[in-house]
């Protein structure tokens, strides 16, 4: 299993923001006076929302979504975890949660999952992700 408990949050974030297709720009590198770097979204776009124009390629970095601490940013990793390997995501849950598999799940655990933190719904989604990629390149 891949281990997140010692990442820091910031590193965390960093690599679900790859995993999730997140890249920086290096803009105009052979002009020193123009030269910035800038986090680009998935879908091609500057993330102006989150930074813009950085100095260098770690403080652009920083600009990443917070999925372990915002909620809302926490519940777009877990879809994308979801729609990547749900029953492997809900079992990666149960281990952030409770450090166990509690198969099969009642209602009552059920419900207990969906109360799960930003940090835990993000080392669950970096497990399932990250599996995947994995499982792809093996492929």
């Amino acid at each position: 299993m891949t281990q997140v408990k010692d990442k820091t949050d910031q590193q965390l974030n960093r690599a679900l923001a790859e995993l999730m297709g997140y890249t920086v720009y290096h803009y105009d590198k052979d002009v020193a006076e123009r030269c910035y770097f800038e986090l680009t979204a998935p879908d091609g776009y500057p993330e102006i929302v989150f930074g813009g124009e950085r100095i260098t390629e770690l403080e652009a970095w920083a600009d990443v979504p917070n999925y372990c601490n915002d909620p809302a940013a926490s519940l777009e990793v877990q879809a994308k975890a979801i729609e990547v390997d749900g029953v492997g995501y809900i079992r990666n849950l149960e281990i952030a949660k409770w450090k166990k598999i509690m198969a099969p799940l009642a209602r009552k655990e059920v419900s207990v999952l969906l109360t799960a933190s930003p940090r835990e719904r993000a080392e669950a989604a970096y497990i399932t992700l990250q599996g995947a990629l994995t499982s792809s390149k093996e492929e």
